[in-house]
Order: C-alpha cells, then sequence, then structure tokens
C-alpha cells in the first residue's frame, strides 16, 4: 500500500493514509465511520488499487454489497490479481444472488489463489448452497483435507464452525457437538461463539455471574421493603403521640393515666407570653443564702 501511494504528491499520499488507517482502526468496532473514512480516501485518491480495495472492505462491513463489488472489481482490473475473488462471490450472496457465487467458485481463478483464499472460496460456496436450501450438499462442501487436518491455521475455526453449524441445521446434533468442541480447540482467541454453542447444546444455561435477582424478584423484594419503611413509619409517629400524651398526666390519679391533650388548651397557650419560674419557699431561701 505505501509502495502504491508512492505515485502521488507527498502531501496528499499523507492525507489518503491517514484516512486509511482510520479504516482499518474502526471497520470492526465502527463500520460506519470506517466507510465514511473511505470515501474521503477514494475522493482523493480513486485511481490507488490500495484505495479502491479499503473502500470495498468498508462498503463491505456496512452490508453495501453493490457498492463493495464495484470497488473490488475495480481494484482486481487494477492489479491482475486474484485474492478478492472469494469476498467478491460473497458479495455476490449478499446481493440474493447466490448462483452466482456458486459459478465463480468453479472458475479458473479458484486455482489461483493460495490456500487461505481456496478455503475461503469453500466457506462461501457452502454458504450459497444454504442460501438455496441445499443443505446436505452444503455439508459435502465443506468436508475436505483442511477440515480433517489435525493442524491449526488461520482458517481452521472457521472451517469447523461452518461444518458444525451446517450439521445442527440438518438436524445431527450429535456431529454438530463434537464440531463445535473442535472449534473450540482451534479457536485460540476466543473469536467465534463455539463455547456458547456447545453449551446450548448440552443444555447449560448461564445465570448472572454476580448472582443479582431477576427483575420480578427485585420488584417484591423493593415492595415489601416499601411496606417494612410504612410500617416503621407508623410505629415512629404512635410512639411520639404516646410520648406527647405521657406530657400531660393527672398526679391525683395513682396510675397517672394520661391526659388527652384537647385543641382548647393548644389554643389558650401564647408562645409568646412571658416564662414564669415558680419556686418554693426553701428553694427561694436557698438560693438568696447563695
Amino acid at each position: 500500500m505505501r509502495q502504491e501511494l508512492l505515485s502521488l504528491p507527498k502531501g496528499l499520499a499523507e492525507e489518503v493514509s491517514k484516512n486509511l488507517v482510520m479504516v482499518a482502526r474502526l471497520i470492526d468496532e465502527d463500520p460506519e465511520q470506517a466507510y465514511a473514512y473511505s470515501r474521503i480516501a477514494l475522493r482523493l485518491a480513486s485511481r490507488v488499487a490500495a484505495v479502491r480495495e479499503a473502500a470495498g472492505f468498508a462498503a463491505y462491513a456496512t452490508q453495501k454489497y453493490s457498492e463493495a463489488l464495484a470497488e473490488f472489481r475495480a481494484a482486481k482490473r487494477m492489479t491482475g490479481s486474484v485474492e478478492l475473488w472469494p469476498v467478491m462471490a460473497d458479495c455476490e450472496r449478499g446481493l440474493g444472488r447466490p448462483e452466482r457465487a456458486l459459478a465463480m467458485a468453479g472458475e479458473p481463478e479458484v486455482q489461483k489463489l493460495d490456500k487461505a483464499g481456496q478455503v475461503e472460496m469453500r466457506l462461501v460456496a457452502a454458504g450459497a448452497r444454504r442460501d438455496m436450501g441445499q443443505l446436505d450438499a452444503a455439508i459435502v462442501t465443506l468436508q475436505s483435507p483442511e477440515l480433517a487436518s489435525n493442524s491449526v491455521q488461520p482458517w481452521t475455526a472457521r472451517l469447523r464452525y461452518a461444518y458444525a453449524d451446517a450439521l445442527l441445521a440438518a438436524g445431527r446434533e450429535d456431529e454438530a457437538r463434537e464440531w463445535f468442541a473442535k472449534t473450540v480447540e482451534a479457536d485460540k482467541d476466543g473469536a467465534m461463539d463455539a463455547s456458547d454453542r456447545l453449551a446450548e447444546l448440552d443444555g447449560v444455561e448461564f445465570v448472572d455471574a454476580l448472582g443479582g435477582d431477576e427483575p420480578d424478584e427485585i420488584d417484591e423484594i423493593d415492595d415489601e421493603d416499601d411496606e417494612d419503611d410504612e410500617q416503621d413509619s407508623a410505629e415512629v409517629a404512635a410512639a411520639e403521640r404516646a410520648s406527647d400524651q405521657a406530657e400531660y398526666y393527672d398526679e391525683d390519679d395513682e396510675e397517672y393515666e394520661p391526659l388527652e391533650r384537647s385543641a382548647e388548651a393548644d389554643a389558650d397557650v401564647d408562645l409568646t407570653d412571658e416564662i414564669v419560674v415558680v419556686e418554693d419557699e426553701d428553694d427561694a431561701q436557698a438560693r438568696d443564702k447563695a
């Protein structure tokens, strides 16, 4: 790519390269933003094959298959390379033309692909068979020396996963379980969900690792807490009323029955009245002496 950009003026080459870097950084996590950067690079340097290829992958990531196919074809014409042949065939699948993808799988270009490209083409062809409802043919398409090999290559996990998924779709659950397990062995980076699929087949149910309650249970607990709070509030209010009543009692009554505090009594109280402290005679004499 750097070599191709040397055909551009230095300032322009730097600007294009910055946009291509952003395409590469964002294409997995934010494909729409990556696509926007690819359009800028394409506008600046549409005659550079690497730019057309990057624009094709950005369009492919956003499922703009017609646009992606056009860019891949342009890149192929510029370079003469067939390495984009499998993804071009997959664009045909995306456009709802699986028969064209199958036709491409039988073209001479496939023989020019390296091993990784040939495996990719096999995956696309199997996907096209499934698109056409030919599950058994898809399974046979995936059966290959690469699938049977015990060595783990960059494509091994994807190939095994596709085979397991096709077996499961065909109702061959036991075989699917076996190949999902083999996928887990090959998928060192955990990029695929084969372990989850295997767990589902084994009837494993996942629960919250933090031990959280289900929403309904949480609601029930909250309701119970609210009821407890209301009861506590009522008890506190009753205790306060009892405390107020205890301040007013009949000293002549041996049992000191608390007297009801009447509204008339409250009405007679004037908070602005002067407070008078009444002392008995002994207290007064003691104070005078001091």
